[in-house]
């Protein structure tokens, strides 16, 4: 902040800015918002979605490049199943350990597993942030944590997508491991309400292409949020700081 400046009114931090923000933005240019244990959960995650997308392709759709030897001379897909099923086991405990962290971190740790969906200011915010998006709205909003229409992503595709893909997925491997083993006792009644095997590896299969689209859909609104807003973005996952480009109040 410059020389003299006086902290910002209530308006100038949008959505999830507590009097704590404010009165940090009133003193400098940078916040601390992302602790140590969700920044290590989003990369680790982002290395095992990306295995889990490619393995999981691989799987589903198996090039003809593969058949390279006599099945008994190789163990191509044993390796990839290897690393779809060890990159699942890692995504799914990071994510226990994120929603562990939900509890136990600062607020903006909780922003990923609820959305205010009864606060007009949110809405109103949400509606601004799709008019920002939309190359309609000149100047952004400056934001501590997420921004609403990022919030929204964050919850549709991460919370619950991954929470669908880790139900799907483990019933899938349950049914591999075979009745009368404990992981298939517990999947048994999904798997009885799916009904048919093949609807379940397609629904599975079905996920992986919303996770890669909304992959696609975060890189980019990562990259053009740290161009064109107000405030860091691909930095902040890696310092945790949130640092504003101007110190104007709104």
């Amino acid at each position: 902040m410059t020389r003299g400046a006086t902290a910002p009114p209530a308006r100038a931090l949008a959505g999830d800015a507590t009097e704590a923000d404010r009165a940090t933005v009133a003193r400098r240019t940078s916040v601390y918002v992302y602790e140590v244990p969700v920044r290590l959960w989003h990369w680790i995650n982002a290395a095992a979605i990306i295995v889990l997308c490619v393995t999981g392709y691989l799987i589903g759709s198996p090039p003809p490049t593969m058949i390279i030897a006599e099945a008994t001379h190789q163990f191509v897909f044993g390796y990839i199943r290897f690393a779809h099923f060890a990159a699942a086991m890692i995504m799914t405990v990071g994510f226990f350990g994120r929603i562990y962290w939900a509890f136990v971190g600062n607020h903006h740790s909780k922003q990923m597993f609820m959305l205010p969906v009864w606060k007009r200011s949110w809405w109103a915010e949400v509606w601004h942030e799709v008019k920002w998006y939309a190359f309609l709205e000149r100047t952004p909003k400056k934001y501590v944590g997420h921004n609403p229409l990022a919030q929204i992503a964050m919850f549709f595709f991460m919370t619950v997508g991954m929470t669908f893909m880790i139900v799907t997925g483990f019933a899938l491997y349950a049914e591999g491991a075979g009745a009368g083993t404990v992981l298939h006792t517990i999947a048994a009644p999904f798997l009885a309400w799916i009904g048919n095997s093949q609807v379940l590896h397609s629904i599975h299969h079905l996920g992986m292409w919303f996770i890669v689209i909304f992959m696609m859909i975060h890189i980019y609104a990562a990259i053009r949020e740290d161009i064109m807003s107000r405030q860091s973005m691909v930095s902040t996952m890696i310092s945790g700081t949130r640092t504003f480009k101007d110190d104007r109040p709104d």
